[in-house]
């Protein structure tokens, strides 16, 4: 194998999948997690194969990795609402003192390192779609703001090691992604909508259902992540899908995928949840030559597939 690579968070819905990729490519690939969010179940098609090692380990604590490492991706964090707000000093502390450590590694490496950070340094944006250059609009008091502070801090400390050290930095910023080893209960609108119209529950919409999110399938993110860690682009990139539409339309949608009657129910929107969400990727297509390739209709139905052998069935009778 001629690279070695160290995924931290490599049990979580992304990191698995940027580890499975990463093998099948030729390199060898160390994975960290201290499982506290992750999953081992996600690695499950990875163990026994050669060049994949695993390591249960906080990443807030000193790294200690043999030998050499060409990457470093930095994907540990909890990631989804009731996650970063069941779990906010655990956040803040990944985004502060774990990239502290991650980065310490790849300044001692010579490692290139990736920080995935997220559509959430945009905030509840006033500014649509976002582009890169729009520094944002966040509450640092709110009950996101212990998530989305992280990672804006985080994104500070990656370019001061790439400007002060000189370490090989990339900056991905995520937005809205689905698809398989996703949570059930993560509260995030997919996983919230599919396991509840397979069991026949009513399905929960927050407001009135008009907020917008953009959804990219996970095989196409990962894509766009390996070749921003493989291109010359040091500042921050989105990586997202740019198809936009309501929630209330992604609910119906769901629904009638999986063939399902229930109710679709209103609840308050939650405190400074945004009301628009939409990546711009110019940049993505001149600098990187990505944009997705999968369309809702079929990531949906390859998610649809993982989700049934989850839940244990279609809805109830």
């Amino acid at each position: 194998m001629s690279k070695r690579a160290l995924v931290t968070g490599g049990a979580g819905f992304l990191g698995s999948h940027l580890c499975e990729r990463l093998l099948s490519e030729g390199v060898e690939v160390i994975c960290m997690d201290n499982l506290l969010t992750g999953n081992l179940d996600n690695l499950s098609d990875l163990w026994g194969k050669d060049g994949f090692h695993f390591i249960k380990q906080d990443v807030t604590e000193y790294i200690h990795i043999p030998g050499s490492l060409d990457y470093i991706l930095h994907f540990a964090s909890p990631a989804s609402p009731i996650d970063y707000q069941m779990l906010p000093i655990q956040t803040l502390k990944v985004g502060s003192l774990g990239t502290h450590k991650a980065l310490g590694l790849a300044k001692e490496k010579n490692a290139r390192f990736l920080l995935a950070s997220t559509s959430e340094t945009y905030g509840d944006p006033l500014v649509h779609p976002q582009p890169e250059t729009y520094w944002g609009n966040v509450n640092p008091v709110g009950p996101r703001g212990v998530y989305d502070e992280a990672k804006r801090f985080a994104e500070a400390m990656t370019m001061g090691y790439h400007r002060f050290h000189g370490v090989d930095t990339r900056i991905v910023r995520i937005f809205n992604t689905y698809g398989p080893r996703m949570r059930l209960e993560d509260g995030r609108v997919l996983p919230a909508f599919m396991s509840q119209a397979l069991r026949g529950e009513p399905m929960t919409v927050f407001g009135d259902g008009s907020q917008t999110r953009s959804f990219c399938y996970v095989d196409d993110l990962i894509e766009g992540i390996l070749r921003l860690l493989r291109s010359d682009e040091v500042l921050p990139t989105n990586i997202g899908n740019p198809s936009e539409m309501t929630i209330l339309q992604f609910a119906e949608k769901v629904r009638e995928l999986c063939g399902s009657k229930s109710e679709i129910c209103f609840k308050e929107l939650p405190e400074d949840d945004p009301k628009i969400r939409q990546p711009d990727i110019t940049k993505a297509k001149e600098v990187l030559g990505w944009e997705p390739k999968v369309s809702l209709d079929e990531g949906l139905r390859r998610t649809l597939d993982y989700f049934r052998q989850k839940v244990g069935g279609t809805e109830k009778s």
